[in-house]
C-alpha cells in the first residue's frame, strides 16, 4: 500500500502508485488540499485571504468536475471497468463538492472580537473530504492505467496473430503482404511499450523493458531476412534453424513485456537476479558497520557466513581461464586480508560483548575500518579486472575478423573455412558471455545488472545464428537473399558489442561517482507529441558517408557534452533546477552525438529531430530557471547572465523552428541534420559560458544571504511576510509551481485519460 506522492502519510489512497504520469497527476492536488488544510490552523483570516481560500475549494471543484467527466467517459467505453470506476468517480465528484462548500466564504462567521471572519470550524470535516478525494481520483488514475495496459496486451496479441500467419507462409507474395501488416502492428506496440517504459517508476522494470524492446527491434530486420532466405531455400536446415531461432525469441520478449506491465507472477517479477559480488560487499560492509550502533544485531556465524558467501562468488574471476595468473593472485589475497581483517573483528567484538559494552569499543572501531577498507580495495581490484578484460575484449571484436572471413568463406561456398572460423567466433562469444557475468558482479546498480544480463544472452543467442547463417549461405553461395541474411546477423552482432562499450561507460561513471543515473529520453516519437514531424518527416538512415562526413561535428558535441558533465560536478547543489536541466542537455546531446557514429538509441533522422525537438524544449525550461535565478543579481551581474541567457534563447528557438520544417529528398534531410546538430553544438557552448559565472554567483549569494542580520531580525521579517505568503500561496504563485492552474492543466490534460 502506497501513501500519497508526496510522502504525506495522511493521504494514503490505499492504492500503489506504479507510474510517474498518475503520480505527477496528483502532486498539485495534494499541494493545494495541503495548503488548505495548513490554513485550519489559523481560523481567523483577512478577507483577503478568504477570498483566496474560497477560490481554491472553488477551483478544485471544477477541477475534479473535468476529471470526473473524463472518467466516466472512460467507464461509459469500458463495460469491464464501469462499475469500479463509476463508484471512484461519484465519491470524487462528492469530496470535491464537500470541498467547495468547507471553502465557501457564506459559511464564514464573523468573529466578534475583532470584526475578522473566522472560517473553517469544521476541521475534521476537511480532512475526511481530502482523504476521500486523493484516494478517489487516485482510484480514478490507477483504473485509467488499466486501459493502457489493456491496449499493450491487445496489441502483443495482434503482433503474436500475425507471427504465427508470418511462420507459416509459404510464398513470397503471401510474406510480404503478411509482413507490412506486421510492421504497422510492430510499430504500435513500439510506441505503446516505449511510453510505458518511459513511465515506469520501479528502474528494473524499467531496464527489464528496455531490454525486451531492445530485442524486438533487433530481431524485426533479422525475422524478415531469415523468413526470406527460408522461403528462397525452403529445404536447407540452417536456414530453418536461423528463423526458428528468430520467432522464437521474439516471442520470448513479447512475453517478457506483457510480464513486466501485468506483473505476471509466473517468472517474470520473481525471477532473482544472479547473485552479485557488489550487492555482497555492499550487505557485509552494511553488517560491519552496523555493529558501531549495536553490538548485537547480529551473530558472529551470521557475518562469517555472509563473508564466505562473498568470497565464494570472486570463484567466477579466479576460475576463469581468462583470468591472468597476476590478477588471480591479486584476488586471492585480497579475500585472505578481508578474512583476516574480520577475524580480528569477531575476536574485538566478542570481547566487546563479554564486557557487555554498549557501544563499539576503540578495538572494534580499528578493526571495523580495517575490514571496510579491505574489502573496498577487494571490490576495487575485481572492477579493474572486469572492465580491463571488457575494454581489451572490445579492442580485438572491433576488428570483426572472424565476422569478415566467415562472410568471406560463405560466400565462396566454402564450408571448411566456415566451420573453422565458427570456431573462433563460438571462442570469442563464450569469453563475450564470461566478460557480461563479470560485469554484472561490478555493475553497481540492478538496472545495469539488468543490461548486462542481457548483453550475455544476445551474445549467447546471436553467436550461434551467425553461424546458421554463414552455413545457409556457403550451401548456396549464389544467394543474394543468404547473403543479406549473414550481413544482418553480423550487424546486430556489432551493435551488441556497441552496447557493450556504452554499458562499460555507465559502469564506470557509477563506480567513480559520475551520472550514474541518467534522464531516459525515448527515441521514438510518442503518439500524440511532436505530431508535425510524424506526418511530414520520413524516418531514414545515413548512409556511410554521411556519417563520416558529420563525425567531427559529433565529436564536439561530445567534447563539449563532457565539458558540461564537469562544469556540473563542481555544483554544491546538484538538485538545482540549473544542473538538473543541464545534466538532461548534455544527456541528449550525447545521444546525437551516438547518432553521428550509428550507435545508440536514436536509429533514424526522425528519432534525431524528435531528440533535438525535446532538447530546445528543455533550454526553453533551463532559461526560464536562469531568468528566475537573474532576479536575485544586482545589475550588472544579471545584465552579463540575461545577455547570454538571450544567445540561449535564440539557439533554442532555432532549433525548435528547425525541426519542424519539414523537407524532401536526401539532400535536404542531411542538411536538416547537419543544422539541427550545429544549433545544438552552439546551445551547449553558451550553457557551458554560463554554468561557471552561475555557480559562482549562486555561492556568493547563498554566502551574502547566511550572514545576513541576526536570528531575531529573520524572525520579523519572516513574521511580517506570513500574509503575502500564504495569499501568494493560495493564489497559485507559490514557488514549487503547483497552483491551481497546474492543477487544472495536469487533471483535465492527462493523457491516460483522455487518449482512453
Amino acid at each position: 500500500m502506497a501513501s500519497s506522492p508526496c510522502g504525506n502519510s495522511n493521504f494514503d489512497s490505499g492504492l500503489e502508485i506504479k507510474t510517474r504520469s498518475v503520480e505527477q497527476t496528483l502532486i498539485p492536488l495534494v499541494s493545494q488540499i495541503t495548503t488548505l488544510i495548513n490554513h485550519k490552523e489559523k481560523p481567523k483570516k483577512s478577507e483577503r485571504t478568504l477570498a483566496a481560500i474560497h477560490r481554491v475549494g472553488q477551483a478544485v471543484s471544477v477541477a475534479v468536475g473535468r476529471f470526473v467527466a473524463v472518467g466516466e467517459a472512460i467507464a461509459a467505453e469500458n463495460q469491464e471497468l464501469k462499475d469500479e470506476m463509476g463508484q471512484a468517480c461519484f465519491e470524487a465528484r462528492r469530496a470535491g463538492d464537500a470541498i467547495a462548500q468547507l471553502t465557501d466564504v457564506g459559511s464564514a462567521l464573523p468573529s466578534q472580537s475583532d470584526g475578522r471572519v473566522t472560517v473553517f470550524s469544521d476541521r475534521t470535516g476537511m480532512v475526511k473530504a481530502a482523504r476521500l478525494l486523493l484516494s478517489s481520483v487516485t482510484k480514478v488514475l490507477v483504473l485509467a492505467d488499466r486501459i493502457v495496459i489493456k491496449q499493450i496486451i491487445t496489441s502483443r496479441n495482434k503482433v503474436l496473430v500475425t507471427l504465427d500467419h508470418l511462420e507459416r507462409v509459404s510464398t513470397f507474395q503471401e510474406f510480404v503482404q503478411i509482413f507490412s501488416q506486421f510492421g504497422n502492428e510492430m510499430v504500435e506496440f513500439a510506441h505503446l511499450t516505449g511510453d510505458r517504459q518511459n513511465d515506469l517508476k520501479d528502474e528494473k522494470k524499467k531496464a527489464r523493458m528496455a531490454a525486451a524492446r531492445a530485442v524486438l527491434e533487433k530481431c524485426t530486420m533479422m525475422l524478415l531476412t531469415a523468413s526470406k532466405t527460408c522461403l528462397r531455400h525452403p529445404d536447407c536446415e540452417s536456414a530453418r534453424i536461423n528463423k526458428d531461432a528468430v520467432f522464437h525469441r521474439m516471442r520470448c520478449a513479447l512475453e517478457q513485456v506483457i510480464e513486466i506491465v501485468t506483473e505476471a507472477r509466473s517468472c517474470g517479477e520473481n525471477k532473482i537476479l544472479p547473485a552479485s559480488i557488489y550487492n555482497g560487499i555492499k550487505d557485509f560492509k552494511s553488517s560491519v558497520e552496523c555493529l558501531r550502533e549495536n553490538l548485537y544485531s547480529l551473530s558472529p556465524e551470521i557475518l562469517g557466513s555472509q563473508l564466505e558467501a562473498l568470497v565464494e562468488r570472486t570463484e567466477d574471476f579466479t576460475d576463469s581461464a581468462y583470468t591472468s595468473h597476476e590478477q588471480r593472485q591479486a584476488i586471492l589475497n585480497l579475500c585472505q586480508l578481508v578474512r583476516q581483517d574480520t577475524q580480528q573483528l569477531m575476536h574485538a567484538w566478542i570481547e566487546a560483548q563479554s564486557l557487555h559494552a554498549k557501544e563499539a569499543t576503540e578495538d572494534m572501531e580499528v578493526a571495523i575500518l580495517k575490514t571496510c577498507q579491505s574489502v573496498s580495495d577487494l571490490r576495487h581490484e575485481l572492477h579493474k579486472v572486469a572492465v580491463g578484460r571488457a575494454s581489451d575484449l572490445l579492442k580485438v571484436h572491433g576488428e570483426q575478423l572472424p565476422l569478415r572471413a566467415l562472410k568471406a568463406a560463405g560466400a565462396e561456398g566454402n564450408l571448411e573455412v566456415v566451420a573453422e572460423y565458427s570456431r573462433t567466433l563460438t571462442e570469442q562469444k563464450e569469453q563475450l558471455v564470461e566478460t557480461c557475468r563479470l560485469l554484472c558482479h561490478v555493475s553497481g546498480t540492478e538496472p545495469l545488472e539488468i543490461t548486462c544480463i542481457h548483453a550475455e544472452e544476445t551474445f549467447h543467442v546471436i553467436g550461434p545464428q551467425i553461424i546458421s547463417a554463414a552455413q545457409t549461405l556457403a550451401l548456396h553461395p549464389s544467394s543474394k537473399i543468404a547473403k543479406e541474411n549473414l550481413e544482418v546477423f553480423c550487424e546486430a552482432w556489432e551493435s551488441q558489442l556497441c552496447d557493450m562499450a556504452l554499458l562499460l561507460r555507465e559502469i564506470n561513471d557509477v563506480f567513480e561517482g559520475r551520472r550514474g543515473d541518467k534522464r531516459p529520453y525515448l527515441s521514438l516519437p510518442r503518439p500524440g507529441k511532436h505530431s508535425a514531424n510524424l506526418k511530414t518527416a520520413k524516418a531514414v538512415k545515413l548512409d556511410a558517408e554521411e556519417q563520416t562526413s558529420i563525425a567531427k561535428l559529433g565529436l564536439e558535441l561530445r567534447l563539449l557534452s563532457s565539458d558540461v558533465d564537469t562544469e556540473l560536478e563542481k555544483w554544491e547543489e546538484q538538485e538545482h533546477d540549473i544542473v538538473r536541466q543541464s545534466q538532461s542537455l548534455a544527456s541528449m546531446a550525447y545521444n546525437m552525438y551516438l547518432f553521428t557514429r550509428g550507435e545508440g538509441l536514436l536509429k533514424t533522422t526522425l528519432d534525431l529531430f524528435h531528440q533535438a525537438e525535446v532538447l530546445s524544449e528543455e533550454g526553453i525550461q533551463l532559461c526560464s530557471s536562469i531568468r528566475t535565478f537573474s532576479t536575485q543579481l544586482v545589475d550588472e551581474e544579471k545584465s552579463a547572465v540575461m545577455t547570454e541567457m538571450e544567445k540561449l534563447v535564440a539557439f533554442c528557438q532555432q532549433l525548435q523552428t528547425g525541426t519542424k520544417t519539414p523537407v524532401q529528398g536526401k539532400t535536404a534531410t542531411f542538411q536538416k541534420v547537419d543544422s539541427s546538430i550545429q544549433t545544438t553544438r552552439g546551445i551547449l557552448t553558451v550553457v557551458l559560458s554560463l554554468l561557471p559565472f552561475c555557480n559562482k554567483l549562486n555561492k556568493k549569494f547563498k554566502s551574502e544571504r547566511s550572514s545576513l542580520g541576526s536570528p531575531h531580525d529573520w524572525r520579523d521579517r519572516q513574521d511580517a511576510s506570513t500574509p503575502v505568503k500564504e495569499e501568494g500561496a493560495l493564489n497559485g504563485k507559490n514557488s514549487n509551481g503547483f497552483g491551481v492552474k497546474s492543477l487544472e492543466q495536469h487533471m483535465a490534460t492527462f493523457n491516460l485519460l483522455e487518449s482512453k
